[in-house]
């Protein structure tokens, strides 16, 4: 059993997902909440079957936010057309209704958790794709294990790149793989190889946000 941050308001609005489902292929979508809270939502009315973790976009007037697949709904039961999203960057307006207020709520999550959980961030990153020229983004998340990278015209899925991450003052470098490429947000990026030392920094790094709740100005 765990708690939500928050509690979600049960309302039905109309939105627009969209993204690259399990087999590679992008979507789009309109769909309908079924509840909402600050951190998160449950649509319905969803075809595509993205994979757990995979970044997708979700619209909703002229406001657009993105968002972190947390569960989807298993085919062949009442909720075989849900999913659950985690919002990456709450503190950007998407809704134009008021939320209730920050207090705890039973919640059963339905997946386990990744195995390295990512951190919120602002962090420059060098990437350098194999056989490409130097492309200058922003990690808006962190873990030892990988990152994600907005970019409007992201890398290929499965595609290899050589990470430059700037960490203060210090450039650490990684090796990487794409998992997954969403047009118009970015690329969730697997770390496959690195130091022991940039490991040993990009560890006490992530501490460092953990203890702060907040990213790096």
């Amino acid at each position: 059993m765990g708690q939500r941050r928050e509690p979600r308001k049960e309302i039905k609005v109309p939105v627009r997902i969209f993204g690259t489902d399990s087999s590679g292929q992008i979507f789009s979508e309109k769909v309908v909440t079924v509840n909402v809270s600050k951190q998160g939502i449950e649509l319905s009315g969803v075809k595509a079957k993205p994979r757990i973790d995979e970044i997708v976009g979700v619209t909703y007037g002229t406001n657009k936010i993105h968002f972190r697949v947390k569960w989807v709904g298993k085919a062949g039961t009442p909720n075989g057309d849900h999913i659950g999203l985690l919002n990456i960057t709450p503190e950007k307006p998407i809704w134009d209704f008021a939320l209730p207020g920050a207090q705890a709520d039973d919640y059963r999550p339905t997946q386990n958790r990744r195995k390295h959980p990512r951190l919120r961030c602002s962090t420059s990153v060098e990437l350098h794709p194999e056989g490409e020229a130097l492309i200058w983004g922003k990690a808006a998340d962190l873990s030892i294990g990988g990152c994600f990278v907005e970019m409007s015209i992201p890398l290929k899925q499965d595609q290899k790149v050589r990470i430059g991450l700037w960490i203060q003052e210090v450039k650490l470098w990684v090796h990487g793989v794409v998992t997954s490429s969403t047009p118009g947000f970015g690329i969730g990026v697997k770390f496959t190889e690195i130091s022991e030392q940039d490991s040993d920094r990009l560890q006490q790094h992530l501490k460092t946000l953990s203890a702060s709740g907040k990213p790096p100005d």
